[in-house]
């Protein structure tokens, strides 16, 4: 009797011990999750930049394999058992979350219950409402670019199916941008032998290329039709494009630079293209444009001066002046610190926010650096008055600002295409957490 306890005690012993570590482990993770969403919320940085998942607890099983498969970090942790968004700032769209739950408990969503965003109506099959349009990539919020690469293919697949192609006085399609989604759509289309036409307002890469010099684009492997797997994890601006251009002499991919679409008119083959230099029949077409559409401005005295632009081109260029960037977003707090290290700039970035609750953690990251350094003056809370010829005028907590100024840059957005998408006859929905 007393052997069997003495055995029955050494088997018992170390489970319960194991068990024990295990327990307080769990306790310790769930308590230094509990403390960086309560940080989070301190901060003002609880809604998500872009698409973002949603876990129903009556489903989630807790197993974590959606902490394991999120690239991004520990941004979903467990809590009492189930998964839950802890940084919803960090979140910019991956889907891996999704992908990996094996009881489908996480969907993904656009916009929350107090801030709505505005995305075109796309059908499972990125069919529009009206029928021989498609979307893919930003403008239907699919903004990152692994994602946007293979919605343009996707899309591809489902316009090769429309009955109608093949005629010989229409292109099969027409794509409109070559940035990510349109580029790989462009490719498809190449693949499978259909005629068609890319038409490009800019250069190649669409948003990517307006993008600051340097810039690190996130990105994961993709695929590209007929060029196949690219590896790219994290890579420059400058690279990617340069990449896409070896990739488009290789495939002898035409793309009309600087054609910019005026209206799309249907008609009973199709589509009829109004551009910047003719015009275009199509059977389908394929919108692959960014949502910036029209930068957003500020409606303030002075705007109008030629010292006031909407985007960074190069960061040189401002060397040893006075400048302002004004926005809360990624492309804002990108143009104020890049421009912060040109040697003999003094840069301040106003926002009007109390937090950068819409950009990324590396960029929150740079200008809390940058700032601690004395490179970036940081001025929440605050709003731009009156822009000046040598000066700018803001207010903060109502104390007046009067600042020496070379260069004005505003980063607050774009308007998204709307009029141009209802004239076509798209239907835009506000989207408050919904997929």
């Amino acid at each position: 009797m007393m052997e069997s306890q003495v055995l029955y005690a050494a088997y018992v012993a170390p489970l319960l011990l194991v068990w024990v570590v295990y327990v307080g482990v769990q306790k310790h993770r769930e308590k230094s999750a509990l403390t960086v969403r309560q940080q989070a919320l301190d901060a003002g940085l609880i809604e998500p930049a872009s698409m973002h998942p949603v876990i129903d607890p009556e489903m989630c099983l807790g197993c974590g394999a959606c902490v394991t498969a999120c690239p991004e970090g520990k941004i979903l942790r467990l809590v009492k058992g189930k998964a839950q968004l802890i940084e919803p700032t960090r979140c910019i769209g991956h889907g891996a979350c999704s992908t990996a739950c094996p009881m489908g408990a996480i969907s993904l969503v656009f916009g929350t219950e107090t801030r709505g965003v505005d995305i075109p109506y796309v059908g499972p099959d990125f069919q529009t409402n009206v029928p021989g349009i498609y979307i893919a990539g930003e403008l239907g919020g699919m903004g990152l670019i692994r994602n946007a690469i293979e919605q343009g293919r996707q899309a591809m697949d489902e316009i090769a199916k429309l009955d109608g192609l093949g005629k010989p006085d229409i292109v099969d399609v027409v794509i409109v941008g070559s940035g990510p989604a349109g580029f790989a759509a462009s490719l498809a289309a190449k693949e499978k032998g259909l005629r068609f036409v890319t038409l490009e307002q800019d250069s190649l890469g669409g948003t990517v290329s307006h993008f600051p010099r340097g810039k690190l684009v996130m990105t994961a492997p993709a695929t590209l039709p007929i060029y196949g797997k690219v590896n790219f994890r994290e890579i420059s601006k400058e690279e990617l494009l340069d990449f896409w251009t070896g990739v488009a002499r290789e495939t002898n991919l035409e793309i009309n630079f600087e054609e910019r679409v005026e209206s799309i008119e249907q008609t009973p083959r199709g589509f009829t293209l109004k551009t910047s230099r003719g015009s275009h029949q199509c059977r389908a077409v394929l919108l692959a444009i960014g949502r910036r559409g029209t930068p957003r401005k500020l409606g303030v005295a002075g705007e109008e001066q030629s010292k006031v632009v909407y985007r960074l081109i190069d960061p040189e260029q401002y060397r040893g002046q006075q400048v302002i960037v004004v926005g809360g977003g990624d492309s804002a707090l990108e143009a104020a610190a890049s421009i912060a290290e040109e040697p003999g700039t003094q840069v301040t970035l106003s926002y009007r926010g109390d937090a950068f609750s819409r950009a990324k953690m590396k960029n929150r990251e740079r200008v809390e650096k940058a700032e601690a350094s004395g490179q970036l003056k940081v001025m929440l809370g605050s709003n731009l008055l009156n822009i000046g010829d040598t000066h700018v005028e803001l207010e903060q907590d109502g104390v007046s600002h009067r600042l020496e100024n070379d260069n004005v840059i505003v980063s607050a957005g774009g308007i998204l295409p709307t009029q141009f998408l209802k004239s076509v006859g798209i239907s835009i929905e506000t989207k408050h957490g919904t997929a």
